[in-house]
């Protein structure tokens, strides 16, 4: 359908709660359409309604584990239980993480290595995934977004510092702030 902006830190929408899905209607499998178009033009492993603009509680995943089998789907309505994080301090090798909505940087977060998501699919049918690593990480990422939260919002005071002098060099932290996908190299 279409590759859609993607919205920048500080636009009100990435931080406020998403509103759940009433009905899954041809609005919604359009949203979800545009929210796959705009995952793989960006690149990236998830996008959540949010970051396009629209306040629902639905997200878009794919990703290819080092098993090289495919995780892509959409979770609508989910619920995501996670084991408790490892005490400690991240590994900014192994546990470096980005977002589309803060895009072109990484940084080290601590994240359960486990995860359950529950939610419902297109179809509206219920489903169940037990995830680990890499997408235990991506469900919680995206999770996080319907919520308002945004992963800078869980960094360390030292990495907060280094995001509020990013966020300001770049004019970003107001609304309307976004990028495009295929035209923008943000995340380059």
């Amino acid at each position: 359908m279409a590759v859609l902006p993607i919205r920048i830190t500080g636009d009100p929408v990435l931080h406020a709660p998403a509103s759940p899905v009433d009905d899954i209607d041809d609005g919604i499998r359009a949203l979800v359409t545009d929210l796959y178009d705009t995952m793989d033009a960006a690149p990236g492993v998830g996008l959540a309604a949010p970051q396009v603009g629209v306040p629902l509680r639905v997200f878009t995943f794919g990703w290819t584990d080092e098993d090289d089998r495919t995780w892509r789907g959409v979770a609508i309505n989910p619920e995501l239980w996670i084991s408790p994080p490892v005490p400690g301090m991240p590994d900014d090798e192994d546990e470096s993480e980005g977002c589309l909505s803060f895009p072109g940087e990484r940084f080290g977060l601590r994240r359960a290595d486990r995860a359950i998501l529950r939610a419902t699919d297109l179809e509206g049918e219920p489903f169940e995934i037990v995830a680990d690593g890499w997408l235990a990480r991506i469900f919680q990422h995206e999770y996080d977004h319907l919520d308002g939260i945004l992963y800078t919002d869980r960094l360390d005071d030292h990495d907060q510092r280094i995001v509020q002098k990013i966020t300001k060099k770049r004019g970003w932290g107001r609304p309307g702030s976004s990028w495009m996908p295929g035209v923008d190299d943000l995340e380059g």
